[in-house]
Parts: structure tokens; C-alpha cells; sequence
């Protein structure tokens, strides 16, 4: 059996917009037919552990097996209606086992793409006309693009407010297309802030951790959102010390978690 027979790899990357060394926007193609999915939902990527990895990675906490397939499961970036490509945002752990290989991949590079999305993180648990708001910090906006980027098309009605925290202005991903979108759509806020502003003095947005912004009530100030569960659902994805302070908060509030079969008005993705 030749090389590419038994190779697991079943895609190609097309396109990689590195934001800075650290964090990378990341287009792959499968070979085949591209797999339906829901905006809001992840897919799995994976590479051989024989792969090269970036100069800046660390030492492996646990060296791969070089023929053992390396998998994760990423949120997807692009738009559902989008059947070229799924695109990725993705922080480099340099401690890590995958990212430092996919990071390292060239355009062309082949790698593995599952066979399908997954996930419940997504608007089919939100009541039609309640608004949408989505809170995350560093790579977690990735499924607030895919949906912004699906349903700001037809959902012209609900309200979207996107509040994205990050350490400085540069690393706030996607940040030129959501000012356009926020410009375009009367129905959507974008709201970024940064936690570092003495080492980042040009930016003129919000500053401070996520929770201190919730409690200081931006959100409503900015947007006449309400957080209140009856009028609003609230979407919390990315480091887990912001999703458990501020869903504590929330649910202090009256927001109630997703559990299950049981439908809440605060969904959580730990997506870090």
C-alpha cells in the first residue's frame, strides 16, 4: 500500500491569515464533499505525530507516538452556507501536542478533518426574537463568526451583541470584520475590550476583565440590551475563569445553564 493510500489525511488547508505568531485563522478544504453543520458547532482536525512543529513551541509534556493520529476538536469560524472550506481560529499552546503541528502547516499542507460536525452550542435553543449575547475571550468567538456570518443575512429582527475580551488590541481576531458588520446591521454590537491598556495606550475601546464590564452593566449601557433571561439569551465561550465567573453571575441574575434536555437561557462552551 503506497503512502497516500494509507494516509489518514483527508483534507488540505487553502488559506492561513496568521494574526500574529500566536494566533492563526486557518481555511481547510476537504477532499470530498463538504459535511452539513449548525453555526455554533465544532469539528475535529488531527496530524500524525511524526509532524514538524513550530521553533516556538515547548518541549512536549508527553512525546506522540509519530504514527498515532493527534486529534482536537475546534469550533468552526465560517459561515454554514459556506461548501468550499471550513475556517478555524486558533491560539498556538506551546506546551501542546496539536497546535504547535498545525501551526506549522504551509498552504497546502495535508491533515485530518472528521466526518462530521458536533455540538449543541448553537441558536436553536434561543426563542425567535429573543437577542442573542455573546460573550467570549480570545479564540472562543470563533462560533459567534459563523453565526453572525450565517444568520446577520436573514435575521434581521434579533438582536446580537458580541462582547469579545482579549490582553490587547492585536490579539482581537475577526475585530475589522466585526466593525464592518456592526455598521452594516443596525441589529448588531460588537463591543471588544482589552485587559492590558497601559501596554496597548492607542486603543480607545473598553478595558478590564469580562466580569468587571457585566457588573458595570456595558452591555446594557452600550446596546439597551437587557440582561434579563426573559428578553435575552447569553452565550459564554472561552478561558474557563471568565465562563465560571461569569456564569455564576449570570445565573445569580435569574439565567439558568443548558442541562441536557432541559432547555436554559445561558449556554457554556468551554473552548480553550
Amino acid at each position: 500500500m503506497s503512502q497516500t493510500e494509507s494516509s489518514p489525511y483527508n483534507a488540505a488547508v487553502i488559506g492561513r491569515e496568521e494574526i500574529h505568531p500566536q494566533l492563526l485563522i486557518l481555511r481547510v478544504r476537504p477532499d470530498g464533499v463538504l459535511f452539513d453543520f449548525k453555526p455554533g458547532q465544532f469539528a475535529v482536525l488531527g496530524l500524525l505525530g511524526h509532524e514538524p512543529r513550530v521553533p516556538e513551541a515547548a518541549a512536549e509534556e508527553e512525546v506522540a507516538e509519530p504514527d498515532k493520529l493527534i486529534r482536537r476538536a475546534y469550533s468552526i469560524a465560517s459561515s454554514s452556507v459556506e461548501r468550499r472550506y471550513l475556517e478555524f481560529y486558533l491560539t498556538l499552546i506551546t506546551s501542546g501536542q496539536l497546535t504547535p503541528r498545525l501551526f506549522a502547516l504551509g498552504h497546502g499542507g495535508r491533515l485530518f478533518l472528521g466526518p462530521k460536525a458536533s455540538g449543541v452550542f448553537t441558536l436553536d435553543r434561543v426563542a425567535p426574537g429573543k437577542a442573542a449575547v455573546l460573550i467570549a475571550t480570545g479564540t472562543g468567538l470563533a462560533p459567534y463568526v459563523s453565526m453572525l456570518r450565517t444568520l446577520l443575512i436573514t435575521e434581521t429582527e434579533r438582536r446580537f451583541v458580541v462582547l469579545h475580551g482579549a490582553r490587547y488590541s492585536w490579539d482581537l481576531g475577526y475585530r475589522g470584520e466585526l466593525e464592518s458588520l456592526a455598521r452594516l446591521r443596525p441589529n448588531f454590537t460588537y463591543l471588544p475590550s482589552i485587559t492590558r491598556p497601559e501596554a496597548d495606550p492607542t486603543f480607545l475601546g473598553h478595558t478590564g476583565r469580562i466580569q468587571a464590564l457585566l457588573e458595570a452593566g456595558v452591555i446594557e449601557k452600550e446596546t439597551g440590551v437587557p440582561l434579563d433571561p426573559v428578553r435575552a439569551d447569553v452565550f459564554l465561550c472561552g478561558n474557563p475563569d471568565m465562563v465560571k465567573s461569569a456564569k455564576a453571575w449570570l445565573e445569580a441574575r435569574g439565567f439558568r445553564a443548558d442541562h441536557g434536555r432541559e432547555i436554559g437561557t445561558l449556554h457554556v462552551e468551554e473552548y480553550w
